[in-house]
């Protein structure tokens, strides 16, 4: 019996060892439902929320979530959302609903998401859930007829940068490490019980076109991209200020550096006259000497965030401008004809 129940303990400890990488989040329709209400009845304040569910295999399955209370900042905030946590998930386990936290969820405005907090906050469920995922969803882009729904999760790679806390030019290039490597995008794939798509099937008008697709029809995207080019704009101004930060870390390096050369000029053509008197040569390096102490090189882990950012606006700025001359071009033949 005991044979057995260690050969048993033996497989468990294997399959988490090699657990397959995560291929996919698969979400309820719900829950899906949940998060978008939640999300657009407080924009554009920032909202968040626990995500429930399981883990089976390279899935991430959903199947639940709850929203946290938004507060003022002058509330305890940790204590109470913890108790609020907590309560709540007992609540769930009494009737029997999915309790497992699988991550969070949480709004953003035009993806402005990749911030030093969500990092924090992804070590921090990391530390006692092994694979968990944030959803983010955009509310301002429901008015251009899009779900704007992602799954991410922090990469193996960056974790352990994050953990050691050497973000230096160096130790980037050793682990050939760019700012595009931080996040990893999983696809996320929503799921409905058969009782609710035929529920669905029966509530479907006859009409080939929906108002989702009228939606996608509006030409009027000035808001969206005057709001995008603000963001854009502040975030170039912030990774101006980091690469100040660079400059002046770099010229306090080569300063540095052409002190030691001097004292170390002075200190050889002291050594030589001493030399010449039968005196022993002092040591050509000093520890209490300043010069000597290292320059501190600052993170590069903000400016892979902004660049990060700059790179998302521009995605979105070039797809809805390319999108709009589409409907333009469709305006204008439908006008010709």
């Amino acid at each position: 019996m005991a044979t057995m129940a260690r050969s048993f303990l033996q497989a468990i400890s294997k399959d988490e060892a090699v657990a397959p990488p995560l291929r996919v989040v698969q979400i309820e329709g719900l829950a899906v439902l949940k998060i978008i209400k939640h999300c657009k009845e407080f924009a554009p304040t920032l909202v968040t929320g626990q995500l429930l569910g399981l883990d089976v295999g390279s899935v991430l399955e959903v199947t639940n979530c709850f929203p946290f209370p938004v507060r003022d900042e002058d509330e305890e905030i940790e204590a109470d959302g913890a108790n609020y946590q907590l309560e709540m998930m007992r609540c769930l386990r009494e009737v029997n609903v999915d309790n497992n936290t699988v991550g969070w969820y949480q709004s953003t405005v035009l993806g402005s998401y990749q911030t030093v907090e969500l990092i924090e906050t992804f070590m921090n469920y990391q530390e006692n859930i092994k694979r968990c995922v944030c959803i983010i969803y955009d509310p301002s882009k429901a008015d251009l007829g899009v779900l704007a729904l992602k799954a991410l999760k922090l990469s193996d790679s960056f974790m352990e940068l994050y953990r050691a806390g050497n973000f230096t030019g160096e130790k980037l290039r050793e682990k050939n490490f760019s700012w595009m490597d931080i996040f990893e995008e999983i696809p996320i794939k929503v799921s409905n019980s058969a009782l609710v798509s035929a529920f669905m099937t029966e509530l479907e008008t006859d009409s080939p076109v929906s108002q989702g697709d009228y939606d996608r029809l509006h030409s009027s995207t000035t808001p969206f991209l005057e709001n995008n080019m603000e963001f854009l704009i502040k975030c170039m101004d912030d990774l101006s200020m980091e690469q100040q930060k660079f400059q002046y870390y770099y010229r306090n390096l080569s300063r540095q550096q052409a002190q030691q050369q001097a004292w170390l000029q002075k200190r050889r053509t002291e050594n030589m006259a001493r030399k010449s008197a039968g005196e022993e040569p002092l040591p050509e390096e000093d520890p209490s000497n300043p010069i000597f102490k290292p320059v501190p090189e600052p993170s590069r882990l903000e400016s892979f965030l902004i660049t990060n950012q700059v790179s998302n606006f521009c995605g979105q700025i070039n797809g809805v401008a390319g999108q709009n001359f589409s409907r333009l071009y469709l305006t204008k033949a439908l006008h010709d004809n």
